[in-house]
């Protein structure tokens, strides 16, 4: 039997106690989980029988020859005619046979690969792997010592630094904050640039109009130094399509459905579908009409190019029945979530879900209905976790403590997702005999060979007991995130771009200034 250390063996915690707070943030991000591609090995979680699952599926469909969708954009509304749609009422709502819809949504592929700039940073979505993106699209943005605030292009830029620098981040695949201080025409121009530049991970393309999407994919053909051909044959780029709840698509969303698919670039066409107010009060009536929604829009991308890949997005959530102000994180988001993986399997389409919470701040309710969404999400077999890091107050703040919260919480995940080995040396029975009864475990050879990696290590958990604790300063969670955050600006670096890819991006953005940018709606 192992006699017990007169001293603590050399752990991880000791090592973190032994260290400055700032010296020992700074060691945490880069003690940071190595960059992977994620692939999910277990069973999802299926909360509904076949039959159940099925009976949404044929709600759905009656919804589509019955009710029909709304689509607003003429362009295309004849696309939809020449594919066998049928025009209803006052011809700006389609009716769609049920066969079409199934015949079309067929063509669609059940897994595609992502190319970065960087190699090393390619993705794939569907066929069990798991890509995390950044929050998106919040118009403000907050911190802990300038408090909330409207989003900025600093602010935005920051925010993309983080997201580079974080390597359980995948894909960026939004504006992180909305950069207000750009002036509308030709943001997304700036925006794209530093999109493009500051970080080397999988960019998203706004479809707000069709001439901005057009834009944003030009300027990626560009910074990859491709010819248009090359970027049609390797997806390069990603776009989050939003329809109109209930039953509409939007004449900028379905028009960048249509600009995504001639490029041969992925659409996650999610409908923003709450219970209670845009969509049935029952979770049953709201998921057959987000089903009926998405498969009408995924549709319109297989209409415009037989085979584009596309990502079945949900976002079925319910609403507070007292004030009628949309509610996440909810046991219901979480059914929904579960549901809809399960429809988007049955369609054999990568599936698309959210990290989202009603908190306006960074504090435990976040967290924990941060959790409850990405947990059944992830057991629910999620392709793409959007809006992974920083979402808070609903979708309407970016927060720098938050966004570093998530990133805690993903990184858990992604240890969680790491199989167990089962094997002679990991069941250690040689070890358990020698130790013997009575004895310890922590100077064991089979120990000591192993401890540095032998569990996760978090990146602002703080494990120490609670004498050590106050000693340092009784930090709670949300400040020594706020210290993780600042080391990880401090310590971000650009990633190179090719010259001749760069002066040539310029180049068409001096361009595109000069003829005054896309037209605001």
């Amino acid at each position: 039997m192992t006699e017990l250390p007169p001293t603590e063996p050399p752990t991880r915690r000791s090592r973190q106690r032994a260290r400055p707070p700032r010296e020992r943030h700074a060691a945490a991000i880069e003690r940071q989980s190595p960059w992977r591609l994620l692939r999910n090995p277990y069973r999802p979680f299926e909360i509904l029988s076949a039959d159940e699952l099925e009976a949404i599926h044929e709600a759905s469909l009656d919804i589509l020859e019955q009710v029909g969708v709304a689509v607003q954009s003429a362009r295309v509304r004849e696309l939809c005619h020449q594919h066998g749609a049928e025009p209803k009422g006052d011809g700006v709502r389609l009716r769609f046979d049920r066969n079409l819809i199934r015949e079309a949504i067929a063509s669609a592929p059940s897994c595609f690969e992502l190319t970065s700039r960087n190699p090393a940073r390619n993705v794939r979505l569907g066929d069990g792997y798991l890509c995390f993106t950044p929050v998106s699209s919040a118009p403000n943005v907050s911190d802990l010592e300038r408090g909330r605030r409207p989003g900025t292009f600093t602010d935005y830029c920051d925010l993309l630094k983080l997201a580079h620098v974080f390597n359980v981040m995948h894909m960026v695949v939004g504006y992180p904050v909305e950069p207000i201080d750009l002036p509308v025409p030709t943001r997304h121009l700036d925006a794209g640039r530093a999109m493009l530049t500051l970080t080397d991970k999988i960019p998203r393309v706004y479809c707000h109009t069709a001439q901005r999407a057009r834009d944003v994919l030009e300027m990626v053909r560009l910074a990859h130094g491709c010819a248009p051909e090359e970027l049609q044959e390797r997806p390069r780029s990603i776009a989050v399509i939003n329809t109109n709840s209930p039953l509409q698509l939007d004449a900028a969303m379905g028009e960048g459905i249509v600009e995504m698919a001639l490029a041969n670039q992925p659409s996650v066409i999610t409908p923003f579908t709450l219970a209670g107010a845009m969509a049935p009060v029952t979770l049953a009536g709201a998921l057959a009409q987000q089903n009926a929604e998405a498969l009408s829009a995924i549709a319109v991308s297989q209409f415009t190019r037989k085979g584009a890949p596309v990502v079945y997005g949900a976002f079925t959530t319910n609403v507070n029945m007292r004030t009628g102000s949309p509610a996440f994180g909810t046991p219901e988001y979480a059914k929904a979530a579960l549901i809809s993986g399960q429809l988007a399997r049955r369609y054999r389409l990568p599936f698309r879900s959210s990290n989202i919470n009603t908190s306006n701040a960074p504090d435990a309710q976040s967290a924990y209905e941060s959790m409850m969404a990405s947990w059944a999400a992830i057991t629910g077999g999620v392709n793409l976790l959007h809006q992974s890091a920083g979402w808070l107050e609903g979708g309407l703040t970016a927060s720098f403590e938050k966004f570093i919260i998530d990133v805690e919480i993903l990184q858990m995940f992604a240890s969680f997702l790491e199989p167990v080995a089962i094997d002679a040396d990991e069941l250690a029975v040689a070890t358990v005999a020698e130790v013997g009864p009575g004895g310890h475990f922590f100077a064991a050879p089979h120990t000591l060979a192993r401890y540095e990696h032998a569990f996760h290590d978090p990146l602002i958990s703080d494990w120490r007991n609670f004498e050590s604790w106050s000693a340092d300063g009784a930090t709670d969670a949300t400040h020594r995130a706020s210290l993780v955050a600042k080391e990880a600006l401090a310590s971000y670096e650009r990633p190179p771009i090719d010259p001749a890819a760069l002066e040539a991006l310029d180049a068409f953005i001096a361009k595109r200034k000069e003829e005054g940018g896309a037209p605001v709606n």
